[in-house]
C-alpha cells in the first residue's frame, strides 16, 4: 500500500503537468486564426479586458489543430458563471450538474465553463461512483487535469495564438491516439460515457486507443447502464453523427459497449441483408457529414431500426393482422425496447413512425393516393429511406426512382408524371388494393294503403 502511495507520488513528480505547461506557437500547432469562430474570440476578449483569463478549450483546438472544421467552439475562463452572465447581452447560466453560460450570437452559441477543480472525495457522487455534481472551481492546471483526455485538455489563446498543453495533448494528437488523464478506471467509473467518448474519438481520428486506457473498458461497460437515457441518446447522436459511424459501430460491439445504446443492434445485424442495410445507411449518413450536409436524426433511427420493424411487421402478417395495423403494432413494440434504454425524444419517434408509415404507400400509385403522399410532411424523407430499401435489394429499383424523380420535380412536372401513369397499363401488383364493395341497389320504399 505505502509502495503504491510513493509510485503515485513519484509518477505525479514527474509528469508533464508537475513540469508546467508547454506553451506552443502558432508555427508548430498548425491552428489558422481565421479558422477560429469570431463569437469565440469576441468572448474572450471580453473577459480579459474585464480582467480575466479566457481561452478556448477542448474539442475545437483539438479539430483545428488535426485539420478538420469544428462543430462548436468552447470558451474556459477564471470568472464565474454570475461573472460571465453581466458581461454579455444575451446570455443565461444553464446546468445543474455542471453549472455554465450559454453566449448567444445569433444562431451560434459559445458554451462558456469556469476552471473546475478535480474530483475530490467530497464531491456528490451515485453508489457507483458516477459524478452527480461538478461546480466546484479552480486553476486552469486543475481545469487541465479533470478533463478526460490529453487531446481535450489544450487551451488556444487568440491573443497570442498559443497552444497551452499540460498533458502533452498535442503530442498524442499527432500519434492519433486517445489517452486518459490519470487512472482510466477512476474516470471512467466518474463518468462511464467517457468509454464512449474514448471510442468516437479514435475513429473520428483514425488513430487508436492508448492500451492503458483501453484496458479497463470491457470489464466496466455495464456502468453503461447507469448513465440517463437523455445522456446516452445525446452521446449516441454524436457517435453516428461524427463520420465514422460504422467503425463507432463496430468498436462498440467489439467492446462490449452497445447493449446500453442499442440493444437490438447484435438481432439486426444478424438478420439476413441486416448488416448491409445498415451499412448503406450509415455510410450515407457518413458521407453527408464528410462534405458539410446536413443531417436528420430521425432519418438516421429510423434506419437502424428499419430492419426489426420489417421483421416484426412481418411475424405479424403471417399471424393474420393487417398490413397497416401490423406495421404500426411492429413499430410501437420496437420503439418501446429502445426508449428503456435510448431517450428518444419525441419528435425524432414521431417522424421516424411516418417514414415507417409510408413505406407500403409506395407499392401503390393511384393518383389520388399519390398526392394525398406528397402533401405529408415526411414525403421526402420517406423517399430518401425508399431508395435505401432499394440499394439493399427491399424493393424495386424503378418504382423507387420514379418516386425519387418524383419528389425532386416541381409541380408541372409531377402533374405531367402522374398524368402518364394513367395512361400506362396498370400493373397487377399495385391495383391488388382491397376492393370496393358495390352499394346494393335501393329497394323501393313500401308504398301503404290509406285509409
Amino acid at each position: 500500500m505505502i509502495t503504491d502511495t510513493i509510485k503515485k507520488f513519484v509518477s505525479r513528480l514527474f509528469s508533464p503537468a508537475a513540469r508546467g505547461p508547454q506553451r506552443i506557437t502558432s508555427d508548430k500547432h498548425g491552428i489558422d486564426r481565421r479558422n477560429v469562430s469570431r463569437h469565440a474570440i469576441k468572448v474572450c476578449e471580453v473577459l480579459r479586458q474585464h480582467g480575466y483569463e479566457a481561452y478556448i478549450v477542448g474539442g475545437a483546438v483539438r479539430d483545428l489543430i488535426v485539420g478538420l472544421e469544428p462543430k462548436d467552439f468552447d470558451v474556459a475562463t477564471n470568472a464565474t458563471p454570475e461573472q460571465i452572465r453581466p458581461l454579455f447581452r444575451r446570455a443565461r447560466i444553464i446546468g445543474r450538474r455542471f453549472q455554465l453560460v450559454h453566449v448567444v450570437f445569433g444562431q451560434e452559441i459559445i458554451e462558456t465553463s469556469t476552471f473546475r477543480a478535480p474530483a475530490s472525495q467530497d464531491q456528490e457522487t451515485d453508489e457507483h461512483g458516477r459524478i452527480l455534481r461538478d461546480n466546484v472551481f479552480g486553476s486552469q492546471e486543475q481545469d487541465a487535469a479533470r478533463r478526460d483526455f490529453t487531446m481535450n485538455a489544450l487551451y488556444y489563446d487568440p491573443h497570442n495564438e498559443e497552444v497551452i498543453d499540460y498533458h502533452q495533448g498535442v503530442h498524442d494528437l499527432k500519434k492519433r491516439q486517445v489517452r486518459m488523464i490519470g487512472d482510466p478506471a477512476t474516470r471512467y467509473r466518474e463518468d462511464p460515457v467517457r468509454m464512449l467518448r474514448a471510442v468516437r474519438f479514435a475513429a473520428k481520428l483514425n488513430g487508436s486507443i492508448d492500451p492503458a486506457t483501453r484496458q479497463p473498458i470491457e470489464t466496466m461497460a455495464s456502468l453503461i447502464e447507469n448513465v440517463p437515457a437523455s445522456r446516452l441518446f445525446d452521446e449516441m447522436l454524436k457517435l453516428l453523427t461524427c463520420g465514422h459511424a460504422m467503425d463507432c459501430l463496430r468498436q462498440l460491439r467489439a467492446d462490449g459497449l452497445h447493449h446500453g445504446l442499442l440493444p437490438l443492434l447484435d438481432v439486426v445485424l444478424e438478420q439476413p441483408g441486416g448488416e448491409r442495410f445498415v451499412e448503406l445507411a450509415l455510410e450515407r449518413t457518413d458521407s453527408r457529414v464528410r462534405a458539410g450536409k446536413s443531417i436528420s436524426p430521425s432519418f438516421l433511427f429510423a434506419a437502424l431500426l428499419w430492419q426489426q420493424v420489417e421483421s416484426r411487421w412481418k411475424q405479424l402478417r403471417e399471424q393474420g393482422e393487417h398490413n397497416i395495423p401490423a406495421l404500426v403494432q411492429a413499430a410501437d413494440s420496437v420503439l418501446d425496447e429502445q426508449t428503456e434504454k435510448l431517450a428518444i425524444q419525441r419528435r425524432f419517434s414521431s417522424d421516424m413512425r411516418e417514414i415507417w408509415f409510408m413505406q407500403p404507400r409506395f407499392e401503390r400509385r393511384m393518383g389520388k393516393t399519390i398526392y394525398r403522399m406528397i402533401e405529408q410532411p415526411r414525403f421526402r424523407a420517406a423517399c430518401d429511406f425508399l431508395q435505401l430499401r432499394a440499394a439493399a435489394g427491399e424493393f424495386d429499383s424503378v418504382l423507387a426512382q420514379w418516386w425519387m424523380d418524383l419528389a425532386n420535380g416541381n409541380d408541372a412536372t409531377r402533374a405531367d408524371m402522374i398524368e402518364e401513369l394513367a395512361h400506362l397499363p396498370r400493373d397487377p401488383a399495385e391495383s391488388s388494393g382491397p376492393r370496393k364493395r358495390r352499394r346494393r341497389p335501393r329497394r323501393p320504399a313500401a308504398q301503404h294503403d290509406q285509409a
